[in-house]
This record gives C-alpha cells, structure tokens and sequence, in this order.
C-alpha cells in the first residue's frame, strides 16, 4: 500500500466521510485518481514524504494548476475579444487569475475545510484558499484530462466571474497603475517606508506617497507591500480624473 493511500485510509476527512462526498459536488463528477485530490488538500506541515523521499502536498499541483488556469482564460480571452492585442489580454488575464480573485474562487468553495493540516485553520494567511484551488484545478487536469478542466473552469470561474466590461475596470494592483502613470507623464515618486509598531502586538509599516515631491497619500498595514498598495489606492483616487485621461 502506497503512502498516499495510507493517508486516505488515516485521512480524518475520510473518517467523517464527507470529503469525496464534498468533493464531488464541487466537481460534478466522482474522481478517478483519489489520491490525487488528497494531495490537493494535504498542507506541508503534515510533512508526508513517499518512498523516494519527495514532499506529498499540493505545492507541487499549484504549479500544474497554475499552468491550466492561464491556458484556459487565455484561450476564452483569443476568442471572446478579437479585437484585444497581446499586452491587453496579458492584462485581462492577470485580472482573472489575480491572487486576490483565486482567493476569493477558493472561498466561495470553502476548498479550506478540505484541507488536512497540523496548523490550526485559524493560523493560515489568505492566501491558502487561492492555493488549493490552483492545486484542485491541478489535480482534475491530471486525473481527468484538458476537456474536464477546461469545463471546471468555464463553470467555476468564466461563467460566474468573467464579464469583459467589468474586468476593463478593475484594477488589480493600484501601485502598478500610479507607478505607469507616473512614467508616462514623467513624474517623479517616492514610496517612504518605515516600520511602526506603535501599541499593537504585530508589526506595522507605515508609508508615505510623495509624487512630484509632495506627500499624497499616507497609509499603514502589517507588510510593507500592503502598506504600499493602500497609499497608492489613495492616491489613485485623488489623481482618478488624470489617471483616467493618460489611459
């Protein structure tokens, strides 16, 4: 018996019996390859190794998932706008497959209370549920094959999730945009970072926006990327009106 099947055989979803009962209302179909879809859901801090001393979690079908996402988008994209050039459905697709959108394609599915894991739930940063559901798109395409992925995917995130006229207008990352703004119009600009932890358990970062060597925009988060991303959607908003002319 192989390890993977050991862990279905421990699995505590298995126990309980609802994890291939979930599983397939998520996927419409019962899986062929089990031990794939555990891999999908077994975190590293189980820390599983198969015979040959490789890690079993689902890094690994993150990757694969990855891959058949843009595939797939960027397929739909070729056909649905004709019109599009390569740099805009670059872009329109890295608005589809965002962190912040698979995030939010991985709750809506509750992909988290699937997971095997010695961490509790709680403990976990966002970003868990866009990575299992790059690691169950993985795990279908693997068991199933490019037809039942690229049909998952039409269900689960085109048909839902994708309207053409709505992801024109939505801005993935406010500090790439006020960055090209500023280039284009040869501004210059200053991002001053600086750690503040002030009364709170966590540390936290605080910024300063300077464009044109005026402060526009202050802000503060637990990273320094969010803290930056904060400050430019301040910004963003008090130059919308020119952003919006320059592009």
């Amino acid at each position: 018996m192989s390890i993977i099947r050991n862990i279905l055989k421990n699995s505590r979803s298995n126990k309980d019996g609802n994890f291939f009962l979930l599983l397939t209302k998520i996927l419409g179909y019962k899986p062929k390859n089990k031990e794939l879809y555990i891999k999908a859901f077994t975190h590293r801090s189980m820390n599983i190794k198969d015979k040959k001393g490789n890690a079993v979690n689902y890094e690994r079908l993150e990757f694969v998932g990855d891959a058949m996402l843009s595939a797939v988008i960027a397929s739909y994209l070729f056909e649905e706008v004709p019109h599009g050039d390569e740099g805009y459905l670059t872009k329109m697709r890295s608005k589809v497959v965002s962190r912040e959108h698979l995030n939010e394609l991985g709750k809506e599915l509750n992909l988290i209370d699937l997971v095997e894991s010695k961490i509790p739930k709680s403990n976990f940063g966002n970003n868990i549920h866009g990575n299992l559901f790059e690691a169950l798109v993985g795990a279908i395409y693997l068991d199933k094959g490019y037809k039942y992925c690229e049909a998952f995917i039409n269900k689960r995130v085109i048909k839902p999730h994708v309207d053409i006229e709505k992801l024109e207008g939505r801005v993935i990352s406010y500090k790439s945009l006020l960055i090209e703004w500023c280039q284009k119009e040869k501004k210059t600009f200053d991002y001053n970072v600086y750690e503040d932890t002030g009364n709170d358990d966590l540390k936290h970062f605080s910024v300063k926006l300077s464009i044109d060597e005026k402060i526009i925009s202050k802000a503060r988060a637990t990273s320094k990327k969010k803290a930056e991303e904060k400050a430019s959607k301040r910004a963003f908003f008090a130059f919308q009106k020119e952003i919006s002319k320059a592009f």
